[in-house]
């Protein structure tokens, strides 16, 4: 049987009851959209983020595009973030019209070099949109400095980093507002797509809330800005609501996997993931890095190991972002680390016989090149 980075099966069955019983309770409810679920949902998710509002979507891409739309960016404006990222971030950025502007990344924790972040503003600038990549956190104390000196809104992009810590506050509760995405990858992860912005500003969740439902504050009638038609399903809000609940064990179980890689590991060629001063890793996904990064995946297939690549081509490098004008070695650490960086397979649910099978093909691999 083949082994890919990412499997929910295993999860499935071990949680299948309790989904079911999710999927059930919504069916029998006579609500299906924006009912008793999502409501308790928003509700649960902003509690444990200890924010004011959440504000549930359908799905993470949106998530940002609300929040950007929410902030008061749009045409003509400029968002600064990464090109080492999820081209969704990109491109809720293009979606409200805004231009993005890319800072380079730290070569070894691959997050945002907040060092570079002050020269990036203009006076274009209308938001900084920091990304905690991979699952851990930006270094969030030189965003902010920067953020207040200039007047900007901070939104995080917590795709990647539920319950990821720096210096003991939680992805998502340092700027304005944030993003996160559902995806069934996710560490908090749906069966299926599903979104949410948090925030503890009430005039920003106001209009997160009139955003994600058309612009309407009272039925079918638009009150001022068109929005969208963006809610998160009653099932996978229900669905979102359960796994919360064993959200701590999925972080547990994810920091022993990469732990028992990382000891296992320690002695190869390989470069492992560092964690950055002050953060405590979620590891969404554990990247590695090799300059024969294309031959070791190669060679892992024989194995039945299909191992991923996030991201090999940075954002600004693709054609359809070739208009902004960031040619070859305008981003050099970024683009020295898109063709070396690979993941191993990283779940919560992820077995030791698994970890093993991995472990044990990856070293053999290393050895013979």
């Amino acid at each position: 049987m083949t082994m890919y980075v990412w499997d929910y099966r295993q999860e499935y069955e071990r949680e299948r009851e309790d989904i079911l019983d999710a999927v059930d309770s919504v069916f029998r409810s006579g609500q299906l959209i924006l009912g008793d679920s999502v409501r308790s949902f928003e509700r649960e998710y902003a509690a444990y983020h200890g924010v004011e509002g959440c504000v549930s979507c359908d799905n993470g891409t949106n998530a940002l595009v609300l929040g950007l739309r929410a902030l008061g960016v749009g045409p003509g404006d400029e968002v600064i973030t990464v090109s080492n990222t999820a081209a969704p971030t990109v491109i809720a950025i293009d979606q409200v019209g805004a231009t993005p502007v890319f800072v380079d990344v730290c070569p070894r924790t691959y997050l945002m070099d907040t060092d570079r972040l002050a020269d990036a503003v203009t006076e274009r600038t209308a938001c900084i949109l920091p990304v905690h990549l991979y699952g851990q956190c930006v270094d969030m104390a030189t965003v902010e400095e920067v953020a207040r000196e200039h007047g900007l809104p901070i939104l995080e992009d917590c795709a990647q980093a539920h319950g990821a810590r720096h210096h003991g506050r939680l992805a998502g509760t340092m700027g304005k507002a944030a993003a996160f995405s559902f995806y069934p990858t996710k560490v908090l992860g749906a069966y299926g797509d599903g979104g949410a912005t948090i925030t503890s500003d009430p005039e920003v969740e106001a209009n997160l809330r009139r955003l994600r439902y058309y612009g309407m504050e009272k039925e079918y009638y638009v009150v001022s800005t068109p929005g969208h038609n963006s809610r998160l399903d009653e099932v996978h809000a229900e669905i979102l609501r359960r796994k919360l609940r064993r959200f701590d064990d999925y972080l547990a179980a994810r920091r022993r996997v990469a732990a028992r890689y990382a000891e296992a590991l320690s002695g190869t060629d390989l470069v492992l993931p560092e964690i950055a001063e002050g953060n405590d890793h979620v590891y969404y996904v554990y990247v590695v890095r090799h300059p024969r990064r294309d031959e070791i995946i190669e060679r892992m297939k024989s194995y039945d190991i299909v191992l991923n690549v996030s991201y090999r081509w940075p954002v600004h490098t693709m054609s359809g972002f070739a208009h902004l004008g960031y040619g070859a070695g305008s981003l050099p650490n970024t683009e020295a680390l898109a063709d070396q960086i690979f993941s191993l397979p990283m779940y919560a649910s992820l077995s030791e016989d698994l970890q093993d099978k991995v472990i044990s093909a990856l070293t053999e691999v290393l050895a013979s090149l």
